[in-house]
């Protein structure tokens, strides 16, 4: 990483703590994508605006690159009890591995042992193959049926856990972008909650180009910093895949002079794992790139994205991005106006 010219003074996961009334935390979604409140703030000038989200075509140009996370939720949370015991256990989906087996998050984990078996309703149960560090597992699923099909049926939408009640109907759809298309993520890119099919459209009539990539989320997304220091701190590796269309559009973009506006900070964290100076063409691996301040972004040229927990490695990302004094103003501001929080709340645009 390259130093940027802000403040010398190192971060510390302290810094990133904010006083914030839990009222504020969306606990639902609005009644219209395009609904939430949008704050517009501005890097060079240091000044913030209350907009809508429907605004956002006044702040973006013809030859700006919207890039946005294509990856589809899966249904991931699984509650059933032990065989034999009968406690109760709760299974989060983390990635499908060979034929019927899983990793997996198990709560709680540390009782977890190679042989024990989980039920869960309709017929389906699982064994524990290896146990991982930090509450992950090796499972395997066994039914009379399709253990996939199952799955579908039993599992239930993994919402955040700062959202305080269980999964409704509507959350099939809203905690999913429109334009989700790759299964695999465990939660939300939820910048891109805010998009309508319709907002989309008008974007690229009046010359702003989209393009898609993948990054499936993984549930450290919701995980607290652990280490004081910020550099003491990493992220598990994601997967992503980059088209080659987009690698080529991101390159024509920076050739014609428009901006890259990236939709979220997990597609911000793709951006900036890619060498766009190589002229290769679409890609795919694992990142793990963890942002904090001081960072000197090479590709990203503007963000939307949600208000983020307090110490969050999301959280260390925006202050990269917009500054540590500034992004923590608006974050005042933001509670002060009474903005929305997190997955289901308001957005920023940040440019």
């Amino acid at each position: 990483m390259t130093p940027s010219s802000e403040s010398p003074r190192l971060l510390t996961r302290e810094d990133l703590e904010y006083d914030l009334p839990s009222f504020l935390i969306a606990q639902r979604p609005g009644r219209e994508r395009t609904g939430s409140r949008l704050l517009t703030v501005n890097r060079r000038g240091n000044t913030m605006k209350d907009m809508g989200f429907l605004d956002l075509g006044s702040l973006l140009s013809k030859g700006d690159l919207l890039v946005l996370n294509n990856t589809r939720v899966f249904r991931a949370r699984l509650l059933g009890h032990r065989q034999d015991t009968g406690g109760r256990v709760e299974i989060f989906l983390l990635r499908r591995l060979e034929g019927s087996q899983w990793k997996v998050l198990l709560r709680p984990g540390k009782r977890s042992r190679p042989g024990m078996k989980f039920i869960f309703p309709e017929g389906l149960c699982c064994t524990v193959l290896e146990r991982l560090d930090r509450g992950r597992a090796i499972i395997e699923f066994h039914a009379d049926t399709d253990v996939g099909a199952l799955l579908e049926k039993v599992a239930r939408v993994p919402l955040p856990p700062y959202i305080k009640r269980d999964p409704e109907e509507l959350d099939g759809c809203r905690y999913q972008t429109v334009y989700a298309s790759a299964v695999g993520a465990v939660a939300a890119p939820t910048a891109g909650l805010h998009f309508d099919r319709d907002q989309l459209r008008e974007l690229e009539e009046t010359g702003v180009e989209t393009a898609y990539l993948t990054l499936h989320v993984g549930p450290g997304t919701f995980e607290p910093l652990k280490h004081d220091r910020l550099e003491d701190n990493s992220l598990d590796p994601e997967q992503f895949s980059i088209p080659e269309q987009t690698f080529e559009a991101l390159l024509r973009t920076r050739r014609m002079g428009g901006r890259i506006v990236a939709v979220g900070t997990t597609t911000t964290r793709v951006l900036e794992t890619l060498d766009l100076s190589d002229g290769s063409g679409g890609t795919s691996g694992e990142t793990g790139i963890f942002i904090f301040p001081p960072y000197r972004f090479r590709n990203v040229d503007a963000l939307i994205t949600n208000f983020h927990l307090p110490g969050s490695s999301l959280l260390c990302l925006v202050a990269a991005f917009m500054g540590y004094e500034f992004m923590m103003d608006a974050y005042r501001h933001a509670v002060r106006s009474e903005y929305r929080f997190y997955s289901y709340g308001d957005a920023m645009f940040i440019e």
